[in-house]
């Protein structure tokens, strides 16, 4: 199991120092995400100043954009980190395509696998200089004349890592991508269960084998050098489960464990208007659920555990702390995870 790491690009200043000091850690992956900030920008920074380490966006919300706009990107960071680049996609939910994007928003599965298919017929006709003549229910890729075809850059097309939650999605990806990533609010027993034969009736629908198809983790971690910085982050993961659990399109995770009402209960919360919702949500959340979720344990125990879980289910995996942290801690626990799959 592979351990990446997350860019932080709120310090522009300090993204480059960052990006070298990742890949002298050791880390196989330095992956961006589409919240407040644009998730391509910070990995052209990074391929700058990176030699080896694999450079990815997970995700960026591909109904926000289109195939051609994409394909333009992704080529570009291909070439510019000579063969490093991953194009990590995702559909987002419906309020926000339609109403924070203003985009279209139509049957999400379907529309990704081809959004997918779409950005592969225009990386291989720019790689391959044959006729770009792509046509689907959603997408028409038909005019490509000379001054718009960029040169080849002769790395391959990127690897395509489509986002998952639901079994439906999970399946898509196994025919459509390179890779899924799963959702931060997953549990072992959901992706033994549920995510793991979604991809693998989505490889065999395509008769492709399962080396090579990478199944990518963010995985909840509690941690923190005393007690104090640990309830901290306790409270961190708890507010921010119950912020994926309000949310309809993550019941099937919920119900998994039996926990559908409580998902129902943080829907009819989050829309209450109460200001206070937020607190009173994480507030629901008890140690059993968080300890399902998340990995909670001091430093010097966390690494062990995450390989105990996620070993044998995850092909990567990376942290998901949404609490300040150090990353001096942070490596420590790569370290003893490496450490520990060496000895197992």
């Amino acid at each position: 199991m592979k351990v990446d790491a997350r860019l932080d690009v709120d310090d522009v200043e300090a993204m480059a120092q960052t990006a070298r000091r990742l890949e002298l850690e050791g880390y196989a992956g330095i992956w961006t995400s589409e919240t407040a900030h644009d998730p391509f920008l910070p990995l052209m920074v990074a391929a700058q100043h990176t030699q080896r380490v694999q450079l990815g966006c997970a995700i960026a919300v591909a109904f926000a954009r289109n195939p051609m706009t994409i394909a333009n990107v992704a080529h570009d960071l291909q070439a510019y980190s000579r063969g490093r680049f991953a194009l990590g996609l995702g559909t987002q939910v419906k309020s926000h395509i339609e109403r924070r994007f203003s985009m279209q928003w139509s049957n999400p599965m379907a529309r990704l696998e081809e959004f997918i298919d779409a950005v592969k017929a225009i990386l291989t006709a720019w790689e391959t200089g044959d006729r770009l003549h792509f046509e689907g229910s959603y997408y028409r890729h038909t005019l490509m004349t000379p001054m718009f075809r960029p040169e080849p850059h002769g790395h391959g097309l990127p690897p395509i890592i489509m986002a998952g939650v639901g079994a439906s999605m999970l399946e898509a990806a196994g025919r459509s991508a390179d890779g899924v990533l799963v959702h931060a609010f997953s549990t072992p027993d959901y992706l033994r269960d549920v995510v793991l034969p979604a991809v693998e009736r989505g490889l065999s629908s395509r008769t492709r084998a399962r080396d090579g198809f990478e199944v990518s983790c963010r995985g909840f971690l509690a941690t923190g050098r005393d007690e104090k910085e640990l309830e901290h982050a306790k409270q961190a993961i708890r507010a921010r489960i119950a912020f994926y659990a309000s949310t309809p399109s993550y019941m099937p995770v919920l119900e998994r464990h039996g926990w559908d009402a409580l998902g129902r209960q943080l829907n009819i919360l989050s829309r209450s208007g109460d200001d206070d919702r937020w607190t009173k949500m994480a507030s629901l959340i008890d140690d059993e659920v968080l300890e399902t979720f998340a990995i909670v344990a001091e430093p010097d125990r966390a690494g062990a555990e995450i390989a105990r879980r996620y070993s044998g289910i995850a092909d990567r995996y990376w942290f998901y702390t949404p609490y300040p942290t150090s990353p001096e801690l942070l490596s420590s626990i790569s370290l003893a995870i490496s450490t520990e799959q060496s000895i197992g």
